[in-house]
């Protein structure tokens, strides 16, 4: 499968692993990663996307990622290993339920399973809630974060009710909510949920990615100008 080229990281891909997409770009683009972290779990690395965009916007965290799929792991080592922040990236081989770890983490990230119900071993392993479901992530998650510590997700819309109220139950909760149209004028498609161990007020604010068919919109191209190369459009 063809590589994706990034301004600063290239992402190997393979056939059996969850290829890039716009909902690991968003989240890479769009979480909160100030430099007051220091530790970053993600959750479910794929290819090593979130990650490798997380670091380049942090030149100081560390960064530990997790995942369940050996060749996913192995296609993260390699993204990893040839990627200028390779010093401050790690992977392994774990499933995040008896994940233990003595360490807290300043963020916890995650394109988390959300599809019911899959043929292929790819989606059984990446997007079934059989591996990995919403509690499971979301208690594990309250236990691994440190005092000021952030879990931040980007889940279909219509489960982020659920998400959260779980999340409630499990003493996180909801600082930061992003709700994503795929085009102006449509309906909520996605959301970038961020939660805290302290209750606060929620950021709630709206992020269009295409402003007509096949044309990002302004926001998108601003979000992403340090990532993407964008092919110049000429008249």
């Amino acid at each position: 499968m063809k590589s994706f080229k990034f301004k600063q990281f290239e992402i190997q891909q393979s056939k059996n692993v969850f290829r890039v997409g716009t909902d690991g770009v968003l989240l890479g683009s769009l979480a909160n990663v100030d430099n007051n972290l220091s530790k970053v779990l993600e959750v479910g690395t794929g290819t090593g996307l979130i990650s490798l965009m997380l670091a380049q916007r942090n030149s100081l965290a560390d960064f530990l990622g997790i995942d369940i799929n050996e060749e996913a792991v192995n296609l993260t080592k390699s993204n990893f290993e040839n990627s200028p922040f390779h010093l401050r990236l790690k992977n392994i081989l774990q499933d995040f339920k008896a994940f233990q770890s003595e360490e807290k983490f300043d963020l916890i990230v995650s394109n988390p399973p959300y599809f019911e119900e899959s043929d292929s071993e790819k989606d059984k392993l990446a997007r079934q809630t059989v591996e990995l479901n919403f509690l499971q992530l979301i208690s594990k998650s309250s236990e691994l974060l440190s005092e000021n510590g952030i879990l931040s997700v980007i889940i279909p819309s219509e489960a982020g009710n659920d998400f959260v109220r779980i999340a409630h139950q499990n003493q996180l909760f909801l600082i930061r909510q992003v709700n994503i149209k795929g085009i102006e004028n449509s309906k909520v498609k996605r959301l970038i949920l961020e939660f805290s161990l302290t209750e606060k007020g929620v950021e709630e604010s709206e992020f269009i990615i295409e402003k007509s068919p096949r044309q990002y919109s302004d926001q998108y191209l601003e979000l992403t100008k340090e990532f993407h190369v964008f092919k110049e459009v000429r008249n």
